[in-house]
């Protein structure tokens, strides 16, 4: 790897203790202890070019997701085979029975028994049984491992997270949001990340408008207190539930504007940069999505598989531009008017970096 201070290319015994054997500097990450990808300079300048130069914060899990250097999802598979104890219930007697009837019957007839009695031992010890599998996904690094490597290693060496990144963990206070005066809409954030990330950067005071943050299933109660003359703006992964929960706040709400500005799942369902987990809680029937959401039947079956993509996930720069446009569609939008943003289906094809390169990273989706 090369050293952060003094550029020089550092062989594993030349960086012992996370120390440059050249310029004596202590550096943070090390791609031996902390895994492929994690090391200073490539760090650095992800979050250099997430921040937008500069201009914008991002948080931790948002630079988790631009880090990443592997994405992989396998399919649920189902059991095949026949379990071993249904097996040899049926194999044990039987094959007993043949050597039994071979010891009985003299002739070619016990003969056959016995070789009969073989064979079913050796056909049942053969077969083999495979249990189901559950559909899964992992990232690589996890988020546990990353955010513990920036916030102990990273803190350690240069004092601070990489300039322009905040910390999302929920047990840290979060950035209040600035300004005053009176709020023209509302943004509704089913994402901490996100809601962090838009709090960091004033996006709603800028707007003129109030975050409010709430889990799916309690955003009908966040909006029971506020005017029912604000519009709302909704941001939502591209999940089951997401996918629900605008058209759900309409016919809640009938009068008030609901702008859909979550992240659709026909944006990602197909792209392969893009992050694609497994959830284990979704319960959602296809034809629920396809009725309710109006989503089509591959999107539909997309997601009541239990896939979902992350809104924190969306380059920083891009998930603010489709924020602040949505918020001006819902000032000028009627209730009876569409309310739906397409802003992530002109989400550019970005790659996301590559490990061996400084500046990008590799993200590989396996249905």
């Amino acid at each position: 790897m090369i050293c952060p201070h003094c550029a020089a290319q550092l062989a594993a015994r030349e960086r012992t203790g996370q120390t440059c054997a050249r310029c004596a500097h202590r550096f943070a990450l090390d791609p031996k202890v902390h895994g492929r990808g994690m090391h200073d300079l490539r760090i650095r300048r992800i979050a250099e070019r997430a921040t937008d130069g500069g201009r914008l914060k991002v948080t931790l899990t948002q630079l988790w997701y631009l880090s990443r250097v592997s994405t992989v999802l396998w399919g649920a598979k189902p059991a095949h085979g026949i379990r071993p104890g249904v097996r040899w219930l049926v194999a044990a007697p039987l094959a007993l029975l043949l050597l039994v009837t071979g010891q009985l019957v003299h002739g070619v007839a016990g003969a056959v028994a016995v070789v009969a009695a073989v064979v079913v031992v050796v056909v049942a010890s053969s077969l083999r049984y495979r249990p189901a599998v559950r559909a899964w996904s992992s990232i690589t690094p996890s988020e546990s491992a990353f955010r513990q490597a920036m916030t102990g290693p990273w803190r350690t060496v240069y004092e601070q997270l990489p300039p322009g990144v905040v910390d999302d963990d929920p047990r840290v206070p979060a950035p209040r949001e600035s300004g005053g005066g009176r709020r023209e809409a509302v943004v509704l954030c089913t994402d901490h990340a996100v809601a962090v990330f838009l709090r960091a950067n004033a996006v709603p005071a800028r707007l003129k408008a109030r975050l409010v943050e709430a889990e799916p299933a309690a955003a009908h109660e966040a909006l029971a207190d506020l005017p029912a003359g604000l519009p709302v703006v909704v941001l939502h992964d591209a999940s089951a539930l997401g996918a629900l929960l605008a058209p759900l706040l309409r016919l809640a709400h009938p009068g008030r504007v609901v702008v859909d500005a979550g992240l659709p799942v026909s944006a990602v369902r197909t792209r392969r940069d893009a992050v694609h987990r497994i959830s284990t809680t979704s319960t959602v029937d296809a034809a629920d999505l396809r009725s309710v959401a109006g989503l089509s039947e591959e999107d539909a079956a997309w997601l009541a598989g239990g896939r979902w993509s992350p809104l924190a996930a969306v380059p920083p720069a891009r998930l603010e531009a489709v924020v602040t446009a949505a918020v001006e569609r819902a000032l000028s939008a009627r209730p009876a008017e569409p309310r739906s943003t397409d802003g992530f289906l002109t989400w550019p094809a970005e790659a996301p970096p590559k490990a061996g390169d400084p500046s990008r990273t590799k993200g590989t989706t396996a249905g």
